[in-house]
């Protein structure tokens, strides 16, 4: 299993949400390419960049993203506000090795079918989730699908992967939402990212033996409660 830093972008700083609030930031740090760089140094070879401005719809971080991909060693995928074609082939342009569709790809599965088939392999579909219910808009809107629904729908479309976020458990890094990923894993015909509650290298491991295929990490990093270098050299190969 892989594990992922998350870059998340917010007012040009690099922060850290507790259970998808906006109103809760627990970091904020003012040189996104530097933790970019420190997590490389790390050992990680890859990262996982969100800019959380343009999935909310309150601005954008454009310029960071762009320097975030010409970060050497890395090999970066981009997602936040991503909901037309052009911002897919722009970014993919850009240098991201793949790009993450969240809230329109959940909302109009014929255009993500269409986005896949264009570009096999190279697109991430976000699913996040609160209690197995798929939320959209930065968070801001519960749609009354499951994340199997969502997964079942959307069987044979060329992705490279399903994230699937536990925001119920995100920025606590108290432990993960196991149940969930053992049971998409089970039925995912893509490989599963998981994020949201990692707080342990128990933690980890537990997620590798249900199948996950990688794990973005966040706030058990920001915090030091995980060891990057270690954390690095058991899953970043």
């Amino acid at each position: 299993m892989l594990a992922i830093p998350a870059i998340d972008l917010r007012d040009a700083h690099c922060v850290q949400l507790v259970g998808g609030d906006y109103s809760k930031e627990a970091i904020r740090l003012d040189d996104p390419v530097g933790v970019a760089r420190r997590w490389l140094a790390a050992g990680f070879s890859r990262l996982h960049v969100v800019d959380l401005d343009a999935a909310t719809g309150h601005g954008e971080n454009r310029d960071i993203v762009r320097d975030l991909l010409r970060a050497p060693r890395a090999a970066v995928q981009v997602g936040g506000g991503v909901r037309e074609s052009e911002d897919i082939f722009r970014w993919l342009d850009e240098g991201a090795e793949w790009v993450v569709v969240g809230t329109r790809g959940v909302e109009d599965p014929e255009w993500l079918a269409e986005q896949a088939d264009l570009a096999p392999g190279r697109l991430v579909l976000a699913a996040d989730v609160r209690d197995r219910q798929v939320v959209t808009r930065g968070w801001a809107a519960t749609t009354k699908r499951t994340v199997r629904d969502l997964i079942t729908e959307l069987d044979g479309v060329p992705l490279a992967a399903v994230l699937v976020t536990a925001v119920h458990k995100e920025g606590k890094a108290l432990g993960t939402d196991l149940a969930l990923y053992e049971d998409l894993t089970d039925i995912s015909p893509w490989p599963v990212i998981a994020s949201g509650g990692v707080g342990s290298m128990q933690d980890l491991r537990n997620l590798e033996d249900r199948g996950v295929a990688a794990t973005v990490l966040g706030m058990a990093l920001y915090t030091e409660a995980l060891d990057a270098r270690v954390v690095a050299e058991e899953f970043a190969a």
